[in-house]
């Protein structure tokens, strides 16, 4: 990880304040890594949970949908509220709660204690992700798409480590074992209290007027703003939707269709979510460079022959799909978040809070539908519907076209 060097940290450097400051996009990047990893070790645990409380897929839908439901609705208000009174050692807040939810997801014995510690990780969740997305804003030095990326791929990296540490710490030993990663919790403490240092001195030099604010012209009618903001919200439905397919049930899905072991379902998931990883840092600079409409298209539309293939492959056919859908899906989000941030200048902790928030809530939503269908019908059943939903890629047809500034759009 590169860590805040002294000079980044200089309150009186506004020069630094205004280029791309990498030490900073990597140890908020690495933060959240951390978080995500976190977040991660409860869908990695389902089968565990599955056999140990005899939930069915019903049930395991309804703890991603709680999960999910405070993961979403707080992030808008909270990114609305930092918008206005920006609040640096926040971050660290959230990591406390991560760290309180997964301490008891480990001793819980009974449901609902499981529903109340998933709930403590999602307000973690909602309160990390919109203020750790303006820090991102903030170092980005005007390269937003590829800052954004850098910010994503530690995330998703954090999504595809976890499920790998689950199988070796988790899996062998038990549900107790999840104590193990408040370490984990206890080191993204310590990143995000330095971050917060830089952070309220960069706070400092714009209140001083050392450095300019960013551009808050707005670049179209306020209904074609709606409008677009609507189909983007969309675009993530589709996009979020699917991936909770992936994320919430592909290891049972593999372990039905072709009689894998927990461990190797969750070693595919692992390969699955590092795709992700790499889509997600390839689709920012390309949006950067090429426009953000270009990669929205490729990255939504063109999952779907991948995905329409995915439900009638072999299993390894299923993996080289897995990998391929993961890299695509994945590169829209940098590029739609931008998109939406750009649109609406002067709120990106609120477009933050609603984008990520909207995210986590269609794929707790997804997750609890496609769950009780699971039970209706089958597991195979289910990637046979869930396929078309990259197809909703074609709205991206509405969306305005935005000039390129020198930096990217």
């Amino acid at each position: 990880m590169n860590t805040i060097s002294s000079t980044d940290l200089k309150a009186d450097n506004p020069a630094v304040a205004q280029k791309t400051i990498y030490s900073v996009l990597f140890s908020i990047a690495f933060a959240h890594l951390l978080n995500d990893l976190m977040q991660s070790v409860i869908p990695s645990t389902y089968p565990i949970l599955k056999e140990n409380f005899s939930l069915n897929f019903t049930q395991i839908g309804l703890i991603t949908f709680v999960y999910q439901l405070t993961a979403s609705l707080l992030q808008p208000f909270i990114g609305f509220y930092t918008d206005k009174k920006p609040k640096p050692y926040s971050l660290s807040i959230g990591m406390v709660f991560t760290i309180s939810g997964l301490a008891l997801l480990s001793v819980s014995t009974h449901f609902w204690m499981i529903l109340v510690a998933v709930s403590l990780v999602g307000i973690g969740s909602s309160i990390f992700h919109p203020e750790a997305s303006r820090v991102a804003f903030l170092g980005s030095g005007g390269k937003r798409g590829l800052a954004q990326s850098i910010f994503q791929l530690g995330g998703n990296t954090g999504s595809a480590i976890g499920p790998l540490l689950v199988a070796i710490i988790v899996a062998p030993y038990g549900q107790s074992n999840i104590i193990w990663f408040v370490i984990v919790g206890i080191l993204g403490i310590f990143v995000l209290t330095k971050i917060a240092v830089w952070y309220q001195d960069h706070l400092n030099l714009r209140a001083a007027k050392k450095i300019a604010t960013e551009d808050e012209t707005v670049p179209f009618s306020k209904r074609k703003i709606q409008i677009s903001i609507g189909v983007l919200l969309l675009l993530i439905f589709s996009k979020f939707f699917y991936m909770s397919s992936m994320s919430s049930y592909f290891t049972f899905y593999l372990m039905k269709k072709f009689g894998l072991s927990i461990q190797e379902s969750q070693f595919h998931l692992f390969v699955f979510l590092a795709a992700v990883a790499a889509g997600t840092l390839i689709g920012g600079p390309l949006g950067d460079r090429f426009g953000r409409k270009y990669i929205i298209w490729i990255s939504i539309l063109g999952a779907a022959p991948f995905t329409l293939l995915l439900p009638y492959a072999n299993l390894f056919w299923t993996g080289i799909l897995s990998v391929v859908i993961g890299i695509v899906i994945a590169s829209a989000f940098s590029a739609i978040l931008v998109f939406a941030q750009e649109l609406m200048p002067g709120k990106v902790g609120m477009i933050s809070g609603l984008f990520f928030g909207f995210a986590f809530g269609m794929g707790g939503l997804g997750s609890a539908i496609l769950g009780y269908l699971a039970d209706q019908t089958s597991i195979e059943y289910v990637y046979k519907i869930s396929s078309f939903l990259p197809l909703l890629g074609v709205f991206t047809y509405f969306l305005p076209n935005v000039k390129m500034k020198k930096y990217g759009r």
